[in-house]
């Protein structure tokens, strides 16, 4: 039996995978999904989200995609842009927007995504969305050829709203490309959470999970032990709640305590996982 069974709870509550339905509305993530949401719609073109590992940049993009599930919205995702050349890149983007990948040189390629997107945006009147998380990958000719997409456009709008998701090293390198940081009309930082969000995230994704007990399962100091040792990074703060619910389980307590989740960190210390 799971521990989330034993504890009556109907879905894993602190699982790392990127699950919309986990997502913590934090001021922040909150923010960024708002602003999104509002670049794409008044088709703004580019958007830019950075963030340290951990922060729920992943999650965040598939709550985008969410978002858009709906008429007149065709939105497409690539998750781990690493190519080997140009030619690879653009063939890629193809197949992820629907295009038949039959063309013979990066050029035909481009034009093919300009009339698909001009058919798609200006006759059919949808909005293409394309999203890139791990951004940070991109190679400088994928980042080339973004900006050129990025040049497609009618007198009112951009043809291609591209939300382009990666750590922080990445926007160094995007403004030494010319006349790429300046076609960027949202940039937006995901920040890790602060003590009260940290506490909010933990019963927030409880309670998702179906927890509706109104007995607390972790003790005020194991919750500051928590953010003090995850410095308030979602990832950071699943991975010690999932530990500490199992160890809950397995020692048949009632409670998670400080000494429990200081019991977790210090086995992490001793591996090197901290």
């Amino acid at each position: 039996m799971s521990y989330y069974s034993a504890l009556n709870l109907h879905k894993e509550p602190f699982s790392t995978s990127p699950d919309p339905y986990f997502l913590y509305p934090s001021i922040s993530h909150k923010q960024a999904l708002q602003r999104l949401e509002i670049g794409v719609r008044l088709k703004r073109g580019l958007s830019l989200i950075l963030g340290d590992v951990g922060t729920g940049k992943t999650t965040l993009a598939r709550a985008l995609l969410q978002t858009f599930q709906e008429p007149g919205f065709i939105s497409h995702m690539i998750f781990d842009p690493v190519y080997d050349s140009e030619f690879q890149f653009v063939t890629s983007l193809a197949k992820v927007l629907g295009i038949k990948p039959y063309f013979r040189s990066v050029l035909d390629y481009k034009e093919a995504i300009e009339r698909f997107l001009f058919k798609k945006c200006v006759e059919e009147e949808n909005v293409v969305v394309l999203v890139i998380d791990e951004a940070q990958k991109l190679s400088a000719s994928s980042l080339e050829i973004l900006r050129t997409l990025l040049n497609y456009e009618t007198n009112e709008y951009k043809l291609l709203q591209l939300v382009v998701i990666g750590q922080m090293e990445l926007l160094p390198r995007l403004k030494r490309i010319r006349n790429f940081s300046d076609r960027v009309s949202l940039k937006y930082t995901l920040n890790p959470l602060d003590i009260n969000e940290t506490k909010n995230m933990i019963d927030f994704r409880l309670r998702q999970a179906g927890y509706d007990s109104g007995r607390t399962l972790f003790a005020e100091n194991a919750l500051d032990l928590i953010y003090h040792y995850t410095q308030g990074y979602p990832r950071r703060i699943a991975n010690l709640c999932h530990m500490a619910l199992e160890e809950l389980v397995m020692k048949e307590r009632d409670l998670v305590g400080e000494d429990m989740v200081s019991g977790i960190i210090e086995r992490d210390r001793k591996v090197g996982l901290d």
